[in-house]
């Protein structure tokens, strides 16, 4: 007799092996047909005397690359993966992906309009938030790592990072 619970998450399937199988298969012969074509512009022969050209390695394993997706592609599709029908992804499990997923997307675009150790605090604070720690504390967290990053990077080793309009007010 199955488990009722796992009934449910199984029902919530979201997505197979297969098709992810499939996804990526065709995403990477997009990409390797994308470096294939950089590498017929900039050149991908061999010359006498000169050697190979810029493009030539990049070519091969793209070309490689597009070969091993075509064998990815083909097992997927007539189904001789065993574990094909499997469930890759659920619901759930989405959910929890997506939960890491999008606040480091915002974190990375929130980068480039408020610096590095601005968004880095905020991040660091609003995770720290989401998992229930206090504020105050959260807070404190998130401004330390900050400071620490700015004073490492920026002082110690001498390694400027992007920063953003309150590091600039702040003439840092």
């Amino acid at each position: 007799m199955s488990n009722p619970s796992e009934d449910a998450e199984v029902s919530q399937a979201l997505l197979t092996n297969r098709t992810m199988d499939i996804a990526v298969a065709l995403i990477f012969m997009a990409l390797a047909a994308l470096f294939m074509f950089d590498c017929v512009r900039i050149g991908f022969g061999w010359s006498e005397g000169q050697g190979p050209a810029s493009g030539f390695f990049p070519f091969y394993i793209s070309l490689f690359m597009t070969l091993a997706s075509l064998a990815n592609l083909q097992r997927a599709v007539t189904r001789t993966e065993p574990d094909g029908d499997e469930v890759f992804v659920t619901r759930k499990g989405m959910m929890r992906v997506l939960s890491v997923l999008v606040p480091t997307a915002a974190y990375v675009l929130a980068i480039q309009y408020l610096g590095i150790y601005v968004s880095s605090a905020i991040f660091i604070t609003l995770f720290m938030i989401a998992a229930r720690t206090p504020v105050w504390r959260a807070g404190l967290v998130g401004f330390g790592t900050a400071l620490a990053l700015f004073m490492m990077f920026e002082r110690w080793f001498l390694v400027p990072l992007p920063k953003g309009p309150l590091e600039a007010m702040l003439g840092f």
